[in-house]
């Protein structure tokens, strides 16, 4: 935290003093929600749910970004590790599938000592790491024998968009390293017989509206690297926000044609393990409440 280099962004600032660097947030962990979450793929959120956390802060600047008081730092309640590894073990005992880590990334060493603390207390999930796909290797190779479930975004192969829409030009690059160090320490799918997944990685792409071609290059980059070792996720999700209400293209929602074309795209890759969203998924529902309280126990 004294020179923080978590993140591709590696702004070096000392948090472990309070200066905060591009995610916004301070060394102190932040967490804007611990919950049991529905909205993930079938296979991590199962019937009782996915024990989500929620983690203030976010590495990249997306324009239709659906968190954006979480992804900027703007909410969050102040967590001491010893509290995070409770956290866990809470989830656990509200019957949560696994262990979601949603943008941790920015906290990567307190959750690393957060799941020593959680184990040595009875914790055994599954640990899913839910990310941007805008990741450091160095951060990733920390993670090795902790995170059995990696859950990447790929939102872009063109650095223009990647510029234009998230504020980072090298998140091609850096998103293209940090899946083939995700699939290098979980390089085979594993699921239980209750159908839910133990290791392996899933890939997800958020088709944009207007941008059917991007989504076709993401597809085509991964397919033709990974195959069908990995998972894909192809989101119809797209929900315009209002910082975007402006904008031609991202003021609107995907079309059912526009999801039709890449859904047909990928099976003609030869796509065979993947998930894609029936009718109408941009809802609310995807989108949490972010008013997250310490269980009355965790409370000082």
């Amino acid at each position: 935290m004294e020179k923080c280099m978590l993140c591709p962004r590696a702004c070096g600032v000392n948090r472990a003093q309070g200066q905060k660097g591009f995610c916004r947030v301070p060394g102190t962990v932040m967490v804007a929600r611990a919950a049991l979450h529905r909205w993930e793929e079938p296979c991590i959120s199962g019937t009782n749910g996915s024990g989500a956390v929620f983690f203030s802060g976010c590495s990249l600047r997306c324009r239709f970004c659906q968190n954006r008081p979480v992804s900027r730092g703007e909410t969050g309640t102040a967590v001491t590790v010893e509290t995070l590894a409770d956290c866990f073990l809470q989830l656990q005992r509200e019957g949560a599938c696994n262990l979601n880590l949603v943008t941790a990334a920015q906290y990567v060493p307190q959750v690393i000592r957060a799941w020593h603390l959680a184990k040595e207390a009875g914790f055994d999930l599954p640990v899913l790491y839910n990310s941007s796909g805008y990741e450091s290797v160095e951060t990733l190779r920390l993670l090795e024998g902790i995170v059995d479930i990696y859950l990447p975004d790929m939102k872009y192969r063109d650095e223009f968009l990647a510029a234009a829409y998230s504020g980072a030009a090298d998140y091609p690059a850096r998103a293209a390293e940090a899946i083939s160090e995700m699939v290098r320490q979980q390089p085979q799918a594993v699921f239980g017989a209750d159908g839910l997944m133990k290791k392996g990685v899933i890939v997800r792409h958020l088709v944009l509206p207007g941008h059917v071609r991007e989504a076709k290059a993401v597809l085509k980059y991964l397919y033709d690297r990974y195959g069908n070792t990995i998972y894909y996720s192809i989101m119809s999700q797209y929900t315009p926000m209002e910082a975007v209400k402006e904008d031609p293209l991202l003021s609107r929602k995907v079309t059912a044609r526009e999801y039709e074309r890449v859904l047909n795209y990928a099976l003609d890759l030869g796509i065979e393990n993947g998930f894609f969203q029936e009718g109408e998924a941009a809802r609310e529902s995807f989108i949490p409440c972010w008013e997250f309280t310490l269980p009355e126990h965790l409370l000082p």
